[in-house]
């Protein structure tokens, strides 16, 4: 018999998975990889959309439209060193993190369309509302010879 469980699949699941997350020092601030939290206005004439980027600068963020879907990425990548004056490392770090998202807006929505900014982590996104062109049904005659 199954049970609701306001834990998971069962009671440890909430338990393990914080042994799965890596482990950050306080003060740490490199940006979650995965996560594009992200937040969608309608609006009467287009959508907004608000994507969370902390830790990323306008030239990590890739935006591109194909084929109907917008695609938005971003990458960085973090290298620190600390050394002795002997030459050995006391502390090497590094960090690569990327994450990417897809949005379906039509496929009569064209680059020049779409409206973007980038300010203090969040990217603004302003994608019209574009009406389908209604099909034109075309008849199609066979030529019969004789």
């Amino acid at each position: 018999m199954l049970m609701p469980s306001i834990f998971g699949e069962t009671f440890m699941d909430d338990f393990l998975d914080d042994f799965a997350r890596p482990w950050r020092p306080a003060g740490h601030t490199m940006p979650a990889t995965g996560v594009m939290k992200t937040d969608i206005k309608e609006k009467e004439d287009s959508f907004e959309l608000e994507i969370d980027l902390p830790g990323y600068k306008k030239e990590d963020v890739k935006a591109e439209l194909k084929d109907g879907y917008m695609t938005i990425s971003a990458e960085t990548k973090t290298e620190n060193e600390e050394k002795k004056h002997d030459g050995k490392y006391l502390r090497r770090e590094r960090y690569y993190g990327s994450c990417s998202r897809s949005f379906y807006v039509g496929e009569d929505v064209t680059e020049n369309d779409i409206k973007a900014k980038f300010e203090n982590g969040i990217l603004h996104v302003t994608v019209p509302k574009v009406e389908a062109k209604p099909a034109v049904e075309e008849n199609k005659y066979i030529a019969i010879e004789g």
